[in-house]
């Protein structure tokens, strides 16, 4: 038996071209995350930009919005109730 039959062929792997390869990708995701970062940081600045300039501030609007829905809402089981006088108790289960 010689030495090349003694041997498990495998696998060889050029281990410059290896490291080279997983700095290229370390690079590249450390510039994909500072742009993720740089453009998050961009829209943040316009959104509060944009907040700044409105008449009435986001929290007073959902505030509103909250106060007529729960009116609409009332004002529909009074309707309710006034059209359907028999079905407007318990629901008997």
């Amino acid at each position: 038996m010689t030495n090349a039959d003694t041997s498990s062929p495998g696998i060889q792997l050029d281990r410059g071209r290896l490291a080279v390869s997983a700095v290229l990708i370390g690079v590249g995701g450390l510039l994909g995350f500072v742009g993720a970062l740089l453009g998050s940081f961009t829209l943040y600045k316009a959104t509060r930009r944009w907040v700044d300039q409105l008449d009435t501030p986001p929290r007073e609007m959902a505030s509103q919005g909250w106060a007529r829905a729960k009116a609409a809402t009332a004002a529909g089981a009074d309707a309710w109730r006034q059209t359907h006088p028999s079905e407007g108790g318990s629901t008997g289960v």
